[in-house]
């Protein structure tokens, strides 16, 4: 053995004059670790991962709705709705509307829970006073799942 003699794998303890083998993982043992892991991360990550999806979408369910509520605040003290061009933003910065009392929201506009601004439109909307929606996931109108649209005028 190139190193007098010694086995690299054994080690003398001090005080003793006896040789203890030193712990370790074989790799058959580590391999068997990373497979058993590996199985769980694919049966269990689909389930979380499906879960953050509707959770992002219980998010701007929540979030349209606090909307709803700062809009209708916002239309007791001007006398109507936003316009399409002062948009969500006259919820939080005056636009020279009389009788406006705001901030009505506490920290700004903020996007949806994919980070893309809500759309708004008003006065009317397509299927109300108006309409406030976030297109989901995929950024595009319609969709399934996690990518469809979520709105102020199907709320549930």
């Amino acid at each position: 053995m190139p190193d007098g003699g010694r086995d690299p794998d054994r080690t003398r303890r001090p005080g003793h004059g006896a040789f203890v083998s030193q712990g370790g993982f074989t790799l058959i043992e580590l391999l068997v670790v990373i497979i058993v892991l590996g199985l769980l991360v694919g049966l269990v990550g689909p389930r979380l991962f499906g879960r953050v999806g509707q959770s992002k979408t219980a998010t701007a369910r929540a979030q349209i709705e606090l909307f709803g509520s700062a809009l209708d605040q916002y239309r007791l003290d001007v006398g109507s709705y936003p316009t399409t061009a002062q948009g969500l933003d006259a919820l939080v910065r005056n636009p020279n509307a009389p009788n406006w009392n705001g901030p009505y929201l506490k920290k700004g506009v903020p996007k949806d829970a994919w980070g893309a601004p809500y759309k708004y439109r008003c006065c009317p909307g397509q299927h109300g006073d108006y309409d406030l929606w976030s297109e989901g996931a995929d950024g595009a109108p319609g969709g399934e799942g996690e990518n469809a649209d979520v709105t102020s005028w199907d709320a549930g």
